[in-house]
């Protein structure tokens, strides 16, 4: 039986450090920055930072569920960025940077409430998080992807 490749998506302020942070993780075959959750169609880096559009700044991973589980990739996620702040994540201020967890299938958002749950108890704050199905995701331009792999040294976002 070969490996079963899935898909998860989350938000979590600027997608350049999301992107880095999930693509260091063993198991993660590919890590893509981009756009989702809004309601327009194709948008881009300008559009979506009118705050207009309703897109979050997003990352759209494939991982080896043989190598990695959702459970692990929901464990980084809420390491690696703030969820008690709305639309916001450090100097990054806009729905945009909002915090969320585009699911694929129940089973992924089962997971993704219950993590929830467990991260709030944990931090004894209210988590802003939103936890929605997974809509069209549009990549971000090519000057967004592995931002940090082509601009050594780079560490804000």
């Amino acid at each position: 039986m070969g490996n079963i490749i899935l898909k998860a998506m989350f938000a979590g302020g600027c997608f350049w450090h999301i992107e880095d942070s999930f693509s260091k993780l063993e198991g993660v075959i590919s890590v893509m920055s981009g756009y989702s959750g809004g309601i327009s169609e194709n948008p881009n880096y300008e559009s979506v930072c009118s705050d207009k559009t309703g897109h979050a700044e997003a990352v759209l991973i494939k991982f080896d569920s043989e190598k990695i589980s959702y459970e692990k990739l929901l464990e980084k996620f809420w390491k690696i960025h703030n969820p008690t702040t709305l639309n916001q994540q450090g100097p990054d201020i806009g729905s945009q940077y909002r915090s969320a967890i585009f699911y694929f299938d129940k089973n992924q958002k089962k997971l993704a409430e219950r993590s929830k749950e467990l991260k709030e108890k944990e931090l004894g704050e209210k988590i802003v998080t939103e936890i929605k199905m997974a809509s069209k995701f549009y990549p971000a331009e090519d000057y967004h992807q592995k931002y940090f792999e082509k601009h050594k040294g780079a560490n804000i976002c």
